[in-house]
């Protein structure tokens, strides 16, 4: 006879992978209070390959150095590198670029991400 699986089973690589951006999360999004513009250049553990330094004043460098950030940044990262108005301006567009777990995560823990109107507003 097979043996069912146990009630403990393993967590799903999704659900590790969604603790784990979730883990990050400041308590809330006014604790977000990073530059706005200027060049800025990542620390190696954030941008540990490719572009390491942007332009915030230029649309696309500042959605790739949102991307990075979300994806490689610490709790301590996301709090000094991301600003509240820059993150949640371009949510619409931002959180098509991350993956599926930054996603939720982020908008599971602040739901006016999902709202379509600013936060910081």
């Amino acid at each position: 006879m097979a043996s069912q699986s146990s009630p403990t089973a393993a967590p799903s690589p999704s659900d590790v992978l969604r603790r784990r951006y979730a883990d990050r999360l400041p308590a809330c999004l006014d604790d977000l209070t990073g530059p706005t513009h200027g060049r800025i250049e990542l620390p190696l553990h954030v941008a540990w390959s490719g572009l390491r330094t942007y332009n915030l004043d230029q649309p696309r460098q500042r959605m790739s150095y949102y991307r990075t950030v979300l994806a490689e940044g610490q709790r301590d990262d996301l709090t000094s590198l991301l600003d509240q108005r820059l993150l949640v301006s371009p949510w619409p567009v931002l959180h098509t670029l991350v993956s599926r777990h930054i996603r939720e995560a982020w908008e599971a823990a602040f739901p006016t991400l999902t709202s379509g109107t600013s936060a910081a507003a």
